[in-house]
Order: C-alpha cells, then sequence, then structure tokens
C-alpha cells in the first residue's frame, strides 16, 4: 500500500508536471473523482429550481470535481496551490475560473458571494507542517474563516477529508466550530474499510437557518440510520451542531465541590493570612434556582 500523499511531500511539489498529468489520466481517479463529487453535490442540498449557483471548488486540481458542478449546471470558481494542476486543467479547458493559491492563507474572496462549497481530498494537507512558518491550528484558522465569511448566508460547504487518526479529525472539526460554522459529519459505509468516505457538512449562518445534518449511506447504498451507535467512530452521522448551547451547559460538570470542599479552601486561604467570612450553617449552602 503506497504512503499518503500529504506525507511525502508538500502538495505544491508532490503535484508536479508528471504526477498531475498521472492523476488526470488515470480512469480509476476520474472515476473516484466523479462518485465523490456528486455525493458532495447531493449533500450541498442546492435547491432544485433550476436557478445556476457559483461554487467554489477547494482543492480543485486539473478540474475533474468541476466538471461534475459543470454538468450540473452551476458556474464555479477553483482553487488549487499546484501549478503543474491548474495548467492541466486549462489544457483540457474546463468551464470553471480557476486561482493559485493557499488555503491556508485564506481564500481572498469577497464576502458572501459563493453560494456553496465543494472539496474533495483536500482539507488534510492542511494539519501537515510543510515549513517553519506553518502552523496547523492557524492555517486551518484562516481557512475556515475566510471560507466563513464568502459564502452567502444559510451556505454550505461540503469538504469530504481522510483524516490520518482522531485527533486530525478533532482539529479540523473544531477549528469549523471556532470560527461559526455548524454542522457535522457525514461517514457513508462506515463498517467498510475500502468504500468508507467521510463529509465535513458545514452550514453558514444562525442556529435560525436549518443545520440538519444528511445521513450517511449504508452498505446498500440507501440511507442508514443512527441508531446503531452512538458518538464513537462507527456512527454514520456525527452531529456537531451544539455550538450554539450556552457555555455554561458545554462544560463538564465538576464534582466534590461540597461543603467539605469549601472549608478545606478557606482553610487554605487562612493560612495564607487573607480575610476570609466564618464559618456558618449557611457555607457551601445550595441556593434556589432563581424565579
Amino acid at each position: 500500500m503506497s504512503s499518503r500523499p500529504e506525507l511525502q511531500a508538500p502538495p505544491e511539489i508532490f503535484y508536479d508536471d508528471v504526477e498531475a498529468r498521472k492523476y488526470t489520466s488515470s480512469s480509476r481517479i476520474i472515476e473516484i473523482q466523479a462518485n465523490l463529487s456528486e455525493r458532495a453535490l447531493e449533500l450541498l442540498a442546492l435547491p432544485d429550481d433550476g436557478v445556476p449557483r457559483l461554487l467554489l471548488d477547494i482543492g480543485c486540481g486539473s478540474g475533474l470535481s468541476g466538471e461534475t458542478l459543470s454538468e450540473n449546471g452551476h458556474q464555479w470558481v477553483g482553487l488549487d496551490i499546484s501549478q503543474s494542476m491548474l495548467d492541466i486543467a486549462l489544457e483540457r479547458e474546463v468551464e470553471g475560473d480557476l486561482l493559485l493559491g493557499d488555503m491556508g492563507q485564506g481564500l481572498g474572496l469577497r464576502p458572501g458571494v459563493i453560494d456553496g462549497a465543494i472539496s474533495i481530498s483536500a482539507v488534510q494537507w492542511l494539519c501537515n507542517a510543510d515549513k517553519s512558518s506553518h502552523v496547523p491550528k492557524l492555517r486551518l484558522k484562516a481557512f475556515f474563516g475566510s471560507l466563513y465569511r464568502c459564502l452567502a448566508r444559510g451556505g454550505r460547504a461540503v469538504l469530504q477529508v481522510y483524516p490520518e487518526n482522531i485527533q486530525q479529525r478533532e482539529l479540523i472539526l473544531r477549528s469549523a466550530m471556532h470560527v461559526g460554522f455548524s454542522g457535522g459529519v457525514v461517514v457513508d459505509y462506515p463498517h467498510s474499510s475500502k468504500k468508507r468516505k467521510e463529509y465535513l457538512v458545514l452550514t453558514c449562518g444562525p442556529p435560525s437557518v436549518s443545520t440538519s445534518v444528511p445521513t450517511g449511506k449504508g452498505e446498500d447504498g440507501e440511507s442508514s440510520s443512527d441508531d446503531e451507535s452512538s458518538g464513537d467512530e462507527e456512527n454514520q452521522t456525527v452531529c456537531i451542531s451544539d455550538r450554539h448551547r450556552p457555555k455554561k451547559k458545554q462544560k463538564i460538570t465538576k464534582k466534590g465541590r461540597g461543603r467539605d470542599w469549601v472549608l478545606k479552601k478557606k482553610e487554605q486561604r487562612r493560612r495564607r493570612g487573607d480575610d476570609v467570612p466564618p464559618d456558618t450553617k449557611y457555607t457551601a449552602r445550595k441556593r434556589k434556582a432563581r424565579f
């Protein structure tokens, strides 16, 4: 089994002229890209009104995923860090507009101009520190922050990712939530090592905007329920839309802070010479809820 591309070299170096042409000429890669792009477009859940949308393809490469967007009648803008990939996209005369840039430095698009965004196998590259100046947490923050700003209110972003481990998955999710996104992870074919695919489905907008997370596909290709497991990696849909809960409810309740704990802390402060109120029968007494 070959090593993961993102572990071999930075994307702008790994996808040189030879690798980019090899990638684009592979019939297997073309089929996989088409299937992933179709699924990402399905998860975007764009209105079925016949009106073309302006979509963003992040890590567009040679335009394989962009072709799916064009076939579905949408306009698109593609961003990629590999000049070789974009050169092949120009040779293939893709219909989208192409931008050369590093998504880890921000997308550089005007606020609210994009109706939806997709990304196929690209975001996990941001978890690597390919240069001494690269800090994955900061690069993810710059990426998700700029993505949130450029999306129209209520717009979705569907990012298909291959996280190397649970820590990478949590880092990506946490970075998305910190900038204001809500949504979750959709896992297709969770029990298959070959067919398993993860999609980060994010919604830009306040709690009033619908942030329901779609359901992942099962082995039969149909939607699968979420009641087989709860909260672990085998779950088809990992919902993280509780971002809007009050902070007090997000914190884990700390145990062991009854009367004994309070008396112990007061005694410690007395030994330090602090001014501490005297102990009474009301010390550490639980207060009634406010009316």
